[in-house]
């Protein structure tokens, strides 16, 4: 067995979406994931710390990710301003290359009950560390809430669409997504068009 190669924690990955889609997620175990990567159990714990994490290893660095995008947006730029670029640099640097992975994934996710809770919790935490971002900029608990969970939302809205098709780039989906929520809560927030 190849053990040592460098691409060991890619084939794990890969051959744990192969069989995962083939028999579903309860019914495939560590060691058909190793014997289809023509690795040991023991290399499967090196890099994961059980099935589950071959699926949402990437994302265990996600709120460190959007802490840091964060932090790029000048602190003079205003709370919508902030989730725009932000957003806008996710996608750019952290999806973008990872669209078929994701895809992937996504449909996995759908057919376990576990792994939806385990993406609900993943969305939890992204949204706690935009929170934390906004109150690092000063607003206030409630408004850093709603504008935490609304950013959330919007890239969930994106990725699922961005998702759906193959030829868009979730960039220009997200600045879409967030012109039309800028519309419909309209410049007044009433939720009417002032145009």
């Amino acid at each position: 067995m190849g053990r040592w190669r460098p691409d060991a924690r890619e084939r794990l990955q890969r051959a744990a979406f192969e069989l995962i889609s083939e028999r579903g997620f309860a019914a495939t175990t560590v060691p058909e994931i190793t014997a289809r990567a023509g690795l040991t159990t023991r290399t499967f714990f090196r890099h994961f710390a059980d099935k589950r994490e071959v699926l949402f290893a990437e994302d265990a660095g996600v709120a460190a990710i959007v802490t840091e995008l964060m932090a790029r947006v000048p602190a003079s730029a205003a709370p919508l301003a902030v989730v725009r670029e932000s957003l806008r640099l996710m996608a750019d640097t952290y999806f973008e290359e990872r669209k078929e992975v994701l895809r992937q994934r996504r449909e996995l996710v759908r057919c376990d009950e576990g792994l939806r809770e385990r993406e609900l919790r993943k969305r939890a935490a992204v949204s706690d560390a935009i929170r934390e971002g906004f109150l690092a900029r000063g607003l206030d608990a409630t408004r850093a809430t709603l504008l935490a969970e609304t950013c959330v939302t919007l890239l969930g809205v994106s990725m699922a669409e961005w998702l759906d098709d193959d030829d868009c780039y979730l960039r220009d989906i997200v600045r879409d997504t967030f012109e039309t929520l800028r519309a419909e809560l309209g410049a007044d927030g009433s939720g009417e068009s002032n145009g």
